[in-house]
């Protein structure tokens, strides 16, 4: 069963920096596709940057130059590095998981984590 559980989420002030943890379980790394998402209250879940089982990453365009993803496969760890954060970064932040090749853009992958909550004030 996989299992993902985030962390490092909290309230920053605008400029500051964060950096979201998301420890996974039950699957082997070189079968996924790893990402971020995050969601506004009544609206939708979406994607922030993706990284596939070759390291090839995608960004959502508002985050490019800002946000980093990785991955530590020898801890099976998901991270997102939120660097100059702004007011509108604000948002429940997910991990999420799929099997092999990444989804299309727009598309939510199969499996979620319980979320971990971002605060960016001005």
């Amino acid at each position: 069963q996989v299992k993902l559980v985030e962390s490092g989420g909290g309230s920053v002030q605008a400029g500051g920096s964060l950096r979201l943890s998301c420890a996974a379980s039950g699957y082997h790394y070189s079968a996924f596709c790893m990402g971020w998402f995050r969601q506004l209250p009544g609206e939708e879940r979406k994607e922030v940057a993706a990284i596939d089982s070759d390291d090839r990453t995608r960004y959502e365009d508002s985050v490019k130059g800002r946000f980093t993803i990785s991955v530590d496969n020898a801890k099976n760890t998901l991270y997102l590095q939120m660097n100059s954060l702004k007011p509108e970064d604000s948002a429940m932040y997910y991990c999420m998981a799929d099997w092999g090749a990444c989804p299309r853009r727009g598309l939510e992958f199969t499996y979620g984590g319980q979320g971990t909550q971002v605060t960016v004030s001005s």
